[in-house]
Parts: structure tokens; C-alpha cells; sequence
């Protein structure tokens, strides 16, 4: 009968403090459109159902500001990405 060898637990490697950074600032990113953006669609739900308000006062107002913030995040987010991928690139051996 022979023994099977008795398996060692796997360790996860540490996370760099870079990569720990970059994590969080995507997360913290993230939430903040996440947020504004759900903001935004109350303030038009609202803003559409008032009858006071002319609706189209609110879409002058609002929309720059809906789609500054959503480009600006969106290129900030894809920016870590693509600087990610380009130090990934550095340390790998080509």
C-alpha cells in the first residue's frame, strides 16, 4: 500500500502595494459613479413628474453634467486598466 504524499496548502501570493492601491482606487471610483449616476436618474425621475419644473430645463441642466461625469469616469477607469496591463508588460520578458 503506498502513502500518498500529504498535500501543502496552497498561499495566495501578496498583493504588491501598487496593485492594493490600484484596487482601491478603482473600487472607490467605482462607487462614486455608481452613486452619482443613481443621483442623477432620481433627480430626472423627479424632475419629470414635477409639475412645476419644465422638463426641459432639467435636460439642459443636468445632461453636460450626466455626461461629463460618466466620461471622465469611465476614462479614468480604463485608464488604470491600461496602465496595469502596460506594467504587466514591463516585468514579463519579452
Amino acid at each position: 500500500m503506498t502513502r500518498k504524499p500529504i498535500p501543502k496548502p496552497v498561499k495566495k501570493p501578496q498583493m504588491e502595494t501598487k496593485e492594493k492601491l490600484t484596487l482601491w482606487v478603482t473600487l472607490m471610483v467605482s462607487t462614486t459613479l455608481c452613486i452619482s449616476v443613481l443621483a442623477m436618474v432620481v433627480s430626472f425621475m423627479l424632475g419629470l413628474w414635477a409639475k412645476e419644473v419644465d422638463n426641459a430645463e432639467i435636460f439642459k441642466m443636468i445632461s453636460p453634467a450626466f455626461s461629463t461625469l460618466i466620461g471622465g469616469m469611465i476614462g479614468f477607469l480604463s485608464g488604470i486598466k491600461l496602465m496595469q496591463n502596460d506594467d504587466s508588460k514591463k516585468d514579463g520578458k519579452c
